[in-house]
């Protein structure tokens, strides 16, 4: 069960780097969008592990 707690902790870390780094890429003079959608989409990817982790 503690194994599955890092796990969502970690997964949760992730998620709110990923979130830092949009913010960042956001705020440049020219954001590149490709960049944008590509951790967008990691985002996307960890809030469903969290959800199916969360259910479990």
């Amino acid at each position: 069960m503690k194994e599955e707690t890092a796990h969502l902790q970690a997964l949760k870390a992730k998620h709110a780097a990923l979130d830092e780094e949009i913010a960042k890429e956001m705020a440049r003079p020219l954001p590149d969008e490709t960049v944008i959608t590509s951790l967008k989409r990691q985002k996307l990817k960890i809030k469903e592990e969290i959800a199916s982790e969360s259910d479990s």
